[in-house]
């Protein structure tokens, strides 16, 4: 899974960046893809707090094949997740992200994020 911030993603062809999600969410269905999101949330959180911080995800970006962003672009994602204003990521926040990141997966699949959000998260009504 690879995704990066809306300013860096306008130099997407010289950076090598490649939208994964769209396959992800084909290959694996609604709730396999939610399940490699929250796979990818705790590679990049910091397990102390139980939240991607910016350290956290400075420290880990690399294992989701994000080490070429800048800190600029590191902070970006993390203001441009961050709904609660917090400082940091929550699975949820990190999720929201993730799709909002890659455009295709947005316009082909809104269907399938709502599906898999309502199954995964269906005794929280």
């Amino acid at each position: 899974m690879s995704a990066i911030p809306p300013s860096a993603s306008q130099n997407s062809s010289s950076s090598g960046f490649h939208d994964f999600l769209p396959v992800m969410a084909n290959k694996l269905g609604g709730d396999g893809l939610i399940g490699e999101l929250c796979n990818g949330f705790n590679l990049l959180m910091d397990r102390e707090k139980g939240v991607i911080t910016f350290d956290s995800l400075k420290k880990n970006s690399a294992l989701l094949g994000l080490q070429d962003l800048t800190d600029d672009d590191l902070k970006c994602m993390m203001e441009e997740g961050d709904f609660d204003g917090d400082g940091a990521l929550n699975q949820m926040e990190f999720c929201v992200l993730m799709f909002r990141l890659s455009p295709e997966l947005m316009e082909a699949s809104r269907f399938l994020f709502e599906e898999a959000f309502q199954h995964e998260f269906k005794d929280f009504h």
